[in-house]
């Protein structure tokens, strides 16, 4: 019997204006499905116009200019929920879906739904079984005690995973989804038994651990930092834009 992390999966990424889920809004985005391992994937690229400034530190990670999304990129209302049934139908097909660092590309993804749809991810989710395999949640558990950063590009250098072209939607989607896969194999033993939806419930168990354990260290280091330890998607805030 096929595991599953060798079989169907999907991945989810995005490019931003900035890191605060609440304000910063998607320029980019990409889903990515593959039916197995090795197999041909499928690629659904979305480039936006946010209506607003893009600043020129987040040019420099991904690229994208303000003039070039304002000449190329659609209006958000329509991507976002393209995005959202494109997930949803994801999660009714019963594939995982692959979400490098889902706290922030799931949050976001909802506060733009709000802010343009008037509604939320959770709605366009809700009985699809959605199931998020995040893979930094991932080999932070299984591998705790490795020392070095766990950025995309560190993990796809510690699992040999290429990694086309960085800060890339589609490219980071398809590289999250091999280091995946990469994971599941190394750690098989730990793996293999559990189902995707067990591994869903765990990986809330296993972030809110790691989140405390980082707020500790934070405020041992005097550091006014805080952590959500929510998974794979953060809470509305009342004062969100």
């Amino acid at each position: 019997m096929t595991c599953w992390y060798e079989g169907p999966l999907a991945a989810f990424d995005t490019e931003t204006t900035g890191v605060d889920v609440e304000t910063d809004r998607i320029v980019s985005a990409a889903v990515v499905v593959q039916q197995g391992a090795g197999t041909r994937p499928r690629i659904t690229r979305w480039l936006v116009n946010p209506g607003v400034p893009v600043p020129a530190a987040a040019t420099a990670v991904h690229g994208l200019t303000e003039d070039h999304l304002q000449r190329t990129g659609r209006w958000p209302a329509p991507v976002m929920e393209e995005i959202a049934r494109d997930l949803a139908e994801q999660g009714a097909a019963g594939r995982p879906i692959v979400v490098m660092n889902a706290p922030f590309d799931l949050t976001i993804l909802d506060r733009e739904l709000r802010r343009h749809r008037a509604s939320s991810l959770s709605r366009y989710t809700e009985g699809s079984s959605l199931c998020v395999i995040d893979p930094r949640v991932l080999d932070k558990h299984l591998d705790r005690y490795r020392k070095g950063r766990r950025t995309l590009t560190d993990l796809c250098a510690h699992y040999e995973v290429e990694l086309a072209e960085a800060h890339d939607a589609a490219a980071d989607a398809q590289a999250a989804l091999d280091v995946v896969r990469a994971v599941g194999r190394r750690f098989a033993g730990r793996l293999e038994r559990l189902s995707p939806a067990e591994l869903h419930t765990l990986q809330a168990v296993w972030h809110a651990a790691q989140a405390r354990g980082l707020q500790a260290w934070f405020a041992k280091s005097g550091s006014p930092e805080t952590v959500d330890p929510a998974w794979p998607l953060r809470p509305d805030l009342p004062a969100a834009a």
